[in-house]
């Protein structure tokens, strides 16, 4: 047994290792065509970087739900909201307290927590119709188009519009824009196909299902280019990028991923889904949500948050797989 489950494992990171590096190519070219094209860096930043940011889940939903696996796509989403918050950003607060000043990130805020509410109730029924992923994928347009509009009325001195013109590339040319789009976009799909097929095959080994394999598994590694992005940010200072790409990611992830995967596969879901995963989401993104509310005047996450952030996090993965994983 241990064996072949090596050989998944290997398979496993190799397929994280392409999404990694395809996603970074990516974005890359994603800004930087956005850029050539006369697009504003703060809207490339909020709309572009944000849905390309979430490129490797998408691609990973899409590939599990075509294999008839959407509890994969279900757990990948919820599990990388998880880690996006608990690990990522526990991580990065420890490191470097993390400054919120930016008044656009914090009107996204409210906006990630509606999303996370009418994903929960759409997981109420413990049933995704393809009406459901209809709706979130509608839900999808409409935030994008809210962001793209509070880009454009986004005070100029706002400390996250210089972020992201200082990040989003200049000297890149069309063609080379499209090569590493293209490039980019052809690694996360080999990527997604290796990480989605390693992952069911180490769920049966294990005998554990396709949703907890994708909030362990799954889900860590496809938030690893969120954890990368935001602890360069947070130590070149850059606060509103560190917190806002976690943000932006999230509000993807749910309405993009789930979406996908409901549309293509709607699919019954584990009653744990909504008894302690959907659940332990949503209390991870209130506890954001009330860390970075400005009561204090200090508007910050601090490595005392960031701690709780994290230990939390820590046992909460420590509880599933004491749950869930069996090794025989």
């Amino acid at each position: 047994m241990f064996s072949g489950l090596f050989g998944q494992f290997l398979i496993v990171g190799g397929g994280l290792i392409l999404l990694i590096w395809g996603a970074d190519r990516f974005v890359h070219g994603a800004a930087a065509t956005a850029r050539n094209l006369g697009v504003a860096p703060l809207l490339i930043g909020l709309t572009v970087v944000a849905f390309a940011t979430s490129a490797p889940e998408i691609l990973v939903s899409i590939d599990a739900s075509l294999r008839g696996q959407p509890g994969l796509a279900y757990g990948n989403a919820i599990g990388s909201n998880i880690v996006n918050i608990g690990l990522v950003l526990g991580a990065v607060a420890i490191i470097r307290p993390i400054q919120l000043r930016s008044a656009t990130l914090r009107r996204e805020m409210p906006a990630l927590l509606a999303v996370t509410l009418l994903t929960v109730s759409l997981f109420l029924d413990s049933y995704l119709s393809r009406v459901d992923g209809v709706v979130m994928l509608t839900g999808l347009i409409i935030v994008m188009i809210w962001l793209a509009r509070l880009g454009m009325r986004s005070a100029p001195e706002d400390p996250i519009k210089q972020e992201f013109e200082a990040e989003i590339p200049t000297d890149v040319s069309m063609p080379m824009a499209l090569f590493w789009l293209s490039l980019g976009l052809g690694t996360l799909l080999l990527g997604a196909h290796m990480l989605v097929g390693g992952s069911l095959e180490i769920a049966k080994a294990l005998g554990v299902s396709e949703v907890v394999i994708g909030i362990l598994l799954v889900a860590f590694g496809t938030s690893l280019p969120e954890l990368a992005v935001s602890l360069v940010s947070a130590m070149k200072g850059e606060y509103g990028l560190a917190i806002g790409n976690i943000v932006g990611s999230n509000i993807f992830n749910l309405l993009a991923v789930i979406g996908v995967a409901a549309a293509i596969a709607p699919a019954s879901t584990a009653p744990s889904v909504l008894s302690l995963h959907i659940f332990v989401m949503v209390a991870f993104t209130l506890v954001l949500f009330a860390m970075t509310y400005d009561y204090d005047g200090k508007s910050e996450l601090s490595r005392i948050e960031g701690a709780a952030l994290l230990i939390a996090f820590i046992a909460y993965d420590t509880y599933v797989v004491l749950q869930n994983v069996r090794m025989d």
